[in-house]
């Protein structure tokens, strides 16, 4: 399936261990979005934390508040709060059990550090938000918590916004027991001291959802990135899920992938292995052809390397690839003369006849190209253009073809990450499953069934 949306978690994955976000891996977003992936962040972290970073990366959305708050550079695209009388029993939790808490509003995340009481107004103003029945206990250890929680706002003021989403220390002993405390709520974790309270049903996955109804993408083809617990869900749940090589055990295991560690070059190393922009260190280019990218994807991973400079083909070269390019229009012939072997040859005499033709046409040229690299990229380009040419008059449309047809060929790469050739003939093997999960003639005629109904029902 083609990737559409690429969502990147921030800590540990898209961030290295100093904050900051590697030069491969600002480069291989750029990649991405030149040829129309779009690029997108799913995180714990708040919208106000995030937004700054999407302004700076160019990226297109972000799920925040592990799917409570989803959005746009531009707009809100979903917000789901927490209910206020939830936010009630959590307050009354925190003090009764002396768990720190942070609140995280669209406006940003308030707590420990950073609020601040009035000693004799914090009790008036939590005992308007708690429930009937709080513990007296509870309340005459108002000042003590919150002069440690909260030092520096009005918690009054706090509760006048939306909260998404409470972040409470607590270590992974708590998880049952506020899992019990707190049914209405999701008990997510990005560390072992500390649990993300979010509501029920809305997580990652339903942010990318949600994301995806309104860019037009399935989660089938969304490929996500994360190293956390509270990545599990997403990375399982979309069609590419790729742990980081620093992740979490639990985390690996749920992935597809596990690439190199976020220190490493890990999401740059990853798209590499996927044959969607190819991994460079900076000495590599990137085409505005998605098709081509795909291509040089296929010949790093079956040559170890790619042509950096222009050149020209030598002649024996040149002799190689035009024989792979006659071969396939011998087999375009055969396919066109419907199984009539006699036609068929026929056929292949016609361009045998036709070789001579333009070979003749060539040798009485006056004044021949004599930069080898000119003539031959104007002979490549037009051979694809003629391509092109032929689609077209069939009607056909070549993206989700091409897809399939690059896809099958990635799945020449055997296990050990390496093609394997005959020995004697050198010819790319295929491993021994690569009929059943690659070959591409059934996605191609599906595809072209597709193609046929959606055309025949335009034309009614």
């Amino acid at each position: 399936m083609k990737t559409k949306a690429v969502f990147f978690d921030l800590d540990g994955t898209l961030f290295t261990s100093t904050r900051g976000v590697a030069a491969s891996t600002k480069k291989t977003i750029e990649a991405l979005k030149r040829i129309g992936i779009l690029v997108g962040i799913a995180t714990g972290r708040g919208p106000a934390f995030v937004l700054p970073l999407l302004e700076d990366l160019k990226l297109d959305f972000a799920v925040t508040y592990n799917g409570q708050y989803v959005f746009t550079p531009k707009a809100v695209i979903f917000e789901n709060p927490i209910r206020e009388e939830t936010l009630k029993k959590i307050v009354t939790y925190a003090l009764e059990y002396h768990r720190d808490i942070s609140i995280g509003t669209s406006k940003g995340v308030v707590g420990s550090g950073l609020l601040k009481f009035g000693e004799t107004r914090t009790a008036g103003i939590l005992a308007k938000i708690l429930p009937k029945g709080t513990s007296d206990v509870a309340k005459s250890g108002m000042k003590h918590i919150f002069r440690r929680v909260f030092p520096q706002a009005n918690f009054s003021e706090i509760f006048k916004e939306p909260v998404y989403q409470v972040m409470m220390i607590a270590p992974r002993a708590d998880t049952p027991t506020l899992e019990k405390e707190f049914p209405e709520l999701q008990i997510t974790r990005s560390n072992p001291y500390s649990v993300d309270l979010i509501p029920q049903g809305i997580g990652k996955l339903k942010g990318i959802q949600i994301l995806g109804e309104h860019y037009d993408f399935t989660l089938e083809e969304v490929m996500c990135f994360g190293d956390s617990e509270n990545d599990i869900s997403m990375i399982q749940g979309v069609g590419t899920g790729v742990a980081m090589g620093n992740a979490q055990e639990s985390v690996k295991k749920a992935a597809n992938y596990v690439t190199d560690h976020n220190n490493a070059d890990g999401i740059a190393k990853a798209f590499d292995y996927f044959g969607i922009v190819e991994f460079t260190n900076g000495k590599d280019f990137v085409s505005k052809d998605p098709n081509f990218n795909q291509v040089k994807a296929f010949h790093q991973l079956m040559d170890g390397k790619t042509q950096q400079i222009p050149r020209a083909f030598t002649p024996m070269e040149a002799g190689f690839r035009a024989g792979f390019e006659v071969e396939e229009i011998v087999e375009f012939l055969q396919a066109s003369s419907n199984g009539d072997d006699a036609r068929f040859h026929e056929l292949v005499e016609q361009l045998h006849r036709d070789v001579d033709k333009a070979t003749q046409k060539i040798d009485a040229k006056p004044d021949k190209e004599t930069d080898a690299l000119t003539a031959q990229a104007d002979a490549m380009i037009d051979l694809l253009y003629l391509t092109y040419g032929s689609l077209v008059l069939s009607g056909i449309d070549p993206y989700e073809i091409f897809n399939r047809v690059h896809e099958a060929n990635m799945g020449k790469i055997f296990p050990d990450g390496s093609p394997h050739f005959d020995p004697v003939t050198h010819k790319v093997l295929k491993p021994s499953d690569w009929e059943k999960k690659f070959a591409p003639e059934g996605k191609i005629k599906k595809e072209l069934e597709r193609q046929k109904r959606v055309a025949e029902r335009k034309m009614r």
